[in-house]
C-alpha cells in the first residue's frame, strides 16, 4: 500500500455530476461515533443549492442565533453516502417500533441532523425530545420520520424526504429496509433476542446473528458502495453499531468487492458488554470474521495519551483505552495509520476534523 500523502485540495464547485477529482464516499456505522464523523466529513462537500433552502432562508434568517462558522474548506467530496444500522430497540425509537411497526429512526434521525447545512433552527427542532405526557421521552425528529414513513409506506423514502427539508450535504441510507432484531450467541452458549437485551447482559458476544438472516440492503446503497472512492466503517460500538451493518446480506460482498480504498475507524475506549479487554487488532478481527472476507485496506488508531481525568472516570465502568497493536493489525493485511483522533471534553469523542484529515489523505493518496 502506498504511504499516505498531504492533501490535495481540489475544485471549490460541484456540479450536479460528481467531477473526477472530487471523491465520493460512503461512510458506515451507527450511534454517536457515525454522526460525529459526518460532521467532519460534510464540512469537505459543497452546500446544497435548492430552490426549498431559498425559499427558506428570511425564515431561518429571523430565528437563527449568531454563531461562529468553521472556516471555509476546499470542496474535495462529490457524494457523501451514510448507511445506517437499524437494530435498536431501545428508548424512543424501541417505542415506535413497537407500537407503529416501523424501522428505529433515533441513528438515522441523528445522521440527518449531522449532515444538515443549518444546525441551529430545523436541526434542534428535530433533535427536541418531549418531557410530558404519553410524548414524553420521545423526539420531534423520531416522530416526523414515523409519519413520513406511515405516509409513504416506505422508511427509506421517508429519510430521503426529511434530508430534503434539513437540506443534508449527503445521502443516508437505512442499512435494509426489513424489520429486523439482533440475536447473539454468548460465551455461556446462551442466545440473548434484541439489542438491548444483549448490551445488557453480563456474558460476552461470541456471534452476533440478524433475523430474518435474508434481510437485503437498499440496490441505491450497494450502488453507492460500487462506485465509492472511500468507505469507512466506524467509530462505534463494535457489534450493535458496526457488525449489524455487515450482516445485511449484500453489504460485506459489496465493500470487498469494491475498489474504493477501506478504512477501519478504531474506537478509542473498550466498551462494556461488547468490547472489554479486546486490544485493536482484536476488534479488526471480529469484525473480519462476521463480514466473512477481507473488507480493510488502513485502520486509523489512537495512540495518543488520554488524560488521567477521563481514564479515571471511564475505569469506574471498567473501560479502558485500546490497546494499539499494530503489528497484529498488519498481519491482518490491514495497514494501521497511527495518531491523535481523541477530543477530551466531559467525555471522550473521536475528533471530527483530526479523523477527516486522516481519511482524506488517505484516500487521495490511494484513489485508483
Amino acid at each position: 500500500m502506498p504511504p499516505v500523502q498531504t492533501l490535495n485540495p481540489a475544485s471549490e464547485s460541484r456540479p450536479d455530476a460528481v467531477p473526477e477529482n472530487l471523491l465520493r464516499v460512503v461512510a458506515i456505522g451507527g450511534g454517536t461515533g457515525l454522526s460525529t464523523l459526518l460532521r467532519g466529513l460534510k464540512r469537505y462537500v459543497a452546500a446544497p443549492t435548492t430552490s426549498r433552502r431559498a425559499a427558506d432562508s428570511t425564515l431561518l434568517n429571523a430565528n437563527r442565533h449568531k454563531e461562529s462558522r468553521p472556516p471555509a474548506l476546499p470542496c474535495l467530496i462529490g457524494d457523501l453516502a451514510a448507511i445506517v444500522t437499524v437494530t435498536d430497540d431501545g428508548g424512543s425509537s424501541g417505542r415506535l417500533r413497537e407500537d407503529l411497526k416501523m424501522l428505529p429512526p433515533g441513528d438515522v434521525r441523528n445522521c440527518m441532523v449531522a449532515l444538515s447545512e443549518d444546525e441551529l433552527l430545523l436541526t434542534s427542532l428535530f433533535q427536541h425530545r418531549f418531557k410530558h405526557g404519553e410524548l414524553d421521552g420521545h423526539s420531534f425528529g423520531n416522530l416526523f420520520l414515523a409519519a413520513l414513513s406511515e405516509i409513504t409506506g416506505d422508511f427509506a423514502q421517508a429519510v430521503q424526504m426529511s434530508s430534503q427539508i434539513l437540506a443534508t450535504r449527503g445521502r443516508i441510507f437505512p442499512a435494509t429496509n426489513s424489520n429486523v432484531t439482533l440475536s447473539a450467541r454468548m460465551k455461556d452458549g446462551s442466545v440473548v433476542d434484541g439489542e438491548t437485551n444483549i448490551t445488557a447482559s453480563p456474558h460476552r458476544i461470541v456471534e452476533l446473528m440478524l433475523v430474518p438472516a435474508d434481510a437485503k440492503p437498499l440496490p441505491a446503497a450497494l450502488t453507492a458502495i460500487a462506485n465509492a472512492d472511500l468507505i469507512t466503517l466506524g467509530p462505534g460500538s463494535l457489534y450493535t453499531s458496526l457488525v449489524t451493518n455487515l450482516l445485511v446480506r449484500g453489504i460485506p460482498e459489496a465493500i470487498a468487492a469494491s475498489r474504493a480504498t477501506r478504512v477501519y475507524i478504531g474506537n478509542l475506549m473498550t466498551q462494556a458488554n461488547e468490547s472489554l479487554g479486546l486490544t485493536a487488532s482484536q476488534h479488526i478481527e471480529k469484525i473480519l470474521q462476521h463480514a466473512g472476507k477481507q473488507i480493510f485496506d488502513y485502520a486509523l488508531i489512537n495512540t495518543a495519551p488520554i488524560s488521567p481525568t477521563l481514564l479515571e472516570k471511564y475505569a469506574r465502568e471498567g473501560q479502558t483505552p485500546i490497546e494499539p497493536d499494530l503489528d497484529r493489525i498488519r498481519a491482518l493485511g490491514v495497514e494501521p495509520i497511527p495518531g491523535d483522533f481523541a477530543l477530551e471534553g466531559n467525555l471522550l469523542r473521536h475528533d471530527p476534523d483530526r479523523v477527516t484529515q486522516a481519511l482524506l489523505k488517505i484516500a487521495l493518496t490511494t484513489r485508483r
